[in-house]
């Protein structure tokens, strides 16, 4: 979903000076990667058919929460651990962190690694996996986005995943690679996105992946803003140890939701796992309310039933109180409307 424009490159080096003053002193290794290895306790998972399952065989349903970018976190004072731990204390077993090529940019590789690292590391002692997001909104085929902050191009789309997955190869946190989050033509405006041309993008970046982590997990969005999976019936992606993903916010069909669901992505979950890394609702007047997001507890049941019925791993966005449609209604880490919602489903469900 959209989220707010980037701040300047010396707010962000400040914050995160202050922030990592703040933080404990924690015990030193020579290299980033050691640290990470080292604090990856959670069980590596895999892709089984239609299922993501643990080193025994068994089925594992992610749910958790979709969270703010970690460089404007950091800019508002509320980058640390207890972030981390106020999802932990939802019954989350997953955080699924947007990374923006804007923020990437700006923040510089280097410091922004450093933010990783560190969501990687408190959420394995917390015990929650990872999935990073690249978070695209666009035509990457012709350079045509949605706003500012989702422009990137090819090149540093490959640049960017051959960075991450050097960093966390072998890290059993980091669960899944999303690699582009929402790609979009805007039913042509952004020009033309054939699927197969998109698709061949996406296998030479597993292809690359794969030869640097073979046992890495990739997630690949639909099309309409990461909704539509129908074009997965045809031409699925030509490599295992795929998942799919979708963004199934209220509004994208507004009536006769099951149906539609089931034809446009869910039909997939009959022979590969599927994670809907985006949804979510909010009451028309509350703040940042747009299309598609308007929705009720009536989608709220809905939507968690039918991933339920398939084994659907869920992240609803977004853990903020900012970012619409939001899961918190304060920094005090008051749960909004749909945050008690989903709260109370990931307390009844995760085990």
């Amino acid at each position: 979903m959209i989220s707010h424009p980037v701040v300047s490159r010396f707010l962000l080096l400040l914050a995160f000076g202050a922030a990592a003053s703040a933080l404990p002193a924690a015990t030193t290794f020579s290299d980033p990667r050691e640290a990470l290895v080292a604090s990856a306790k959670l069980p590596r998972l895999s892709i089984e058919g239609n299922r993501i399952v643990n080193p025994a065989g068994e089925t594992v349903i992610l749910r958790g929460v979709a969270t703010s970018d970690p460089a404007v976190l950091l800019e508002r004072g509320q980058w640390g651990r207890r972030y981390f731990e106020e999802a932990r204390s939802w019954n989350a077993n997953v955080v699924r962190i947007p990374v923006h090529p804007v923020h990437w940019r700006t923040l510089g590789e280097t410091e922004y690694l450093k933010l990783l690292d560190q969501a990687v590391i408190w959420a394995g002692e917390l015990g929650m996996y990872v999935i990073i997001d690249w978070h695209s909104i666009g035509n990457v085929l012709t350079g045509v986005y949605h706003l500012p902050m989702y422009i990137t191009s090819r090149d540093e789309t490959f640049r960017f995943w051959n960075t991450i997955a050097q960093r966390y190869r072998g890290v059993s946190t980091v669960a899944m690679y999303e690699l582009f989050n929402e790609p979009t033509n805007r039913n042509g405006e952004m020009g033309r996105l054939p699927w197969p041309d998109f698709k061949r993008f996406l296998e030479d970046i597993i292809y690359m992946l794969r030869k640097i982590d073979p046992e890495s997990l990739v997630l690949v969005a639909g099309f309409n803003w990461g909704y539509d999976l129908t074009m997965i019936a045809d031409e699925p992606i030509g490599f295992p140890g795929v998942a799919y993903c979708t963004h199934p916010y209220p509004q994208k069909r507004r009536e006769n939701w099951e149906e539609n669901w089931e034809r446009d992505w869910g039909y997939v979950a009959k022979k590969y796992p599927i994670v809907a890394t985006e949804f979510g609702f909010m009451s028309a007047d509350g703040p940042g309310a747009h299309v598609p997001v308007i929705g009720d507890e009536t989608y709220g049941e809905a939507i968690i039933s039918f991933f339920e019925k398939r084994g659907i791993s869920w992240t609803p966005w977004v853990f903020d109180a900012q970012w619409s449609p939001q899961l918190l209604d304060d920094w005090n880490y008051t749960p909004s409307r749909q945050g008690r919602f989903f709260r109370q489903k990931l307390q009844e469900l995760n085990k």
